[in-house]
């Protein structure tokens, strides 16, 4: 796993939570769902910077607490009415330890 960086365990994060990572590409937001699905985006909406990782996890979405903007944690794309996406990068779980790839990471369409 050279490409991959661990962050922690899946422990540390709560069920419907989130935390912030600080990466060399800036800070990224790691959630973990109700179901234990771990997703991590880069911390700000697109809209008005808000930090994602103070907004509500519902399902596998994320909606920002700034002005209620709605992402899919999978894709990073706003839902809804909205227009917008925001970076996604690659996780993996091995036995509880969270890993991080920030070359994998799928950079918003233009």
């Amino acid at each position: 796993m050279s490409d991959w960086i661990e962050i922690g365990t899946i422990d540390a994060i709560p069920r419907r939570g989130a935390r912030c990572v600080n990466t060399p590409a800036g800070r990224i937001a790691v959630f973990r769902t109700q179901e234990d699905q771990v997703f991590a985006i880069e911390n700000r909406c697109p809209h008005k910077q808000g930090p994602l990782s103070e907004g509500i996890v519902h399902g596998a979405s994320v909606t920002c607490p700034l002005h209620n903007w709605v992402f899919d944690l999978a894709t990073g794309k706003a839902l809804g009415a909205d227009e917008g996406q925001v970076k996604t990068y690659p996780i993996d779980l091995v036995d509880g330890r969270i890993y991080l790839a920030l070359e994998g990471a799928l950079v918003a369409a233009e």
